[in-house]
């Protein structure tokens, strides 16, 4: 039947796939090549497939050089920093302190996430915003048969994580872009079968089941996650955990990529 099969790809790019990536996630080439050779192998049955596209600006909200300390240096990478610690100054936000201060608020009421400053990554434009080549290659693949692909953007918006790709971690309400995608969704609905892979499974995989689970449980039940196509960022596994234990109770599939038949 049309519309039968779609692949959802989130954030299969440079920095977090290639062993030189900025936050390259360690096993990340290999769910690459697992996934590629599902899409060379069956792509007259996939229907429909879209990538996301994590794209930040140099001066992000999650990036070094946007804080400093009492001496002016930046925190180091994986640098938690709390409420409390930007109120009494141990780090100093250098752009938007306001803002800023009602972000950190509003992300520990959310209690998901702590705030954690990352290596500067996929910066818009640059070399490891691109998709990882095995990926590449098997979406031109894909494409000779007069497909297109769906490319969707997020994270560009500098002063709130966007770790999910339906919407950021904490919404801005005149900032369309970080509000929920319901076009995304919409879109994604349209098909019977949506299976999910991509990177972080940690991050920006766990927290886009979530927003689904959460804004769009239609089109939760519609996913199927390929496991071994995503990786965790090391050391922080234990925070997607809970998101697919509910998945799970939720009734979402959870496959091995050897085991789709499209």
């Amino acid at each position: 039947m049309a519309n039968k099969n779609a692949l959802l790809i989130i954030d299969a790019q440079y920095d977090f796939c290639h062993p030189n990536g900025a936050l390259y996630v360690p096993g990340a080439e290999k769910d690459m090549e697992r996934l590629s050779k599902l899409i060379n192998d069956q792509a007259d049955k996939v229907d429909h497939i879209c990538v996301t596209l994590d794209s930040h600006p140099v001066n992000d909200i999650s990036h070094p050089g946007f804080w400093q300390d009492k001496d002016g240096n930046p925190p180091a990478p994986f640098t938690i920093i709390s409420l409390k610690d930007a109120q009494g100054g141990k780090w100093t936000p250098r752009f938007y302190p306001e803002k800023v201060l009602k972000y950190l608020q509003d992300l520990e009421a959310q209690g998901e996430f702590p705030h954690c400053i990352w290596p500067e990554h996929c910066l818009i434009g640059s070399k490891g915003s691109a998709l990882d080549d095995n990926l590449m290659s098997a979406l031109q693949h894909w494409t000779r048969r007069g497909k297109f692909y769906q490319a969707v953007t997020k994270g560009t918006y500098p002063l709130t994580e966007h770790f999910g790709i339906f919407m950021a971690q904490i919404p801005v309400a005149d900032r369309p872009e970080t509000q929920l995608n319901q076009s995304l969704v919409k879109t994604l609905e349209n098909f019977q079968n949506v299976y999910v892979a991509g990177q972080a499974r940690s991050h920006c995989v766990a927290t886009s089941i979530k927003q689904a689970l959460d804004y769009a449980p239609g089109l939760a039940d519609k996913m199927i996650i390929i496991e071994d196509c995503m990786s965790d960022v090391p050391n922080m596994g234990h925070l997607g955990d809970p998101i697919y234990d509910e998945a799970k109770k939720r009734g979402l599939r959870f496959v091995k990529s050897d085991q789709v038949q499209l």
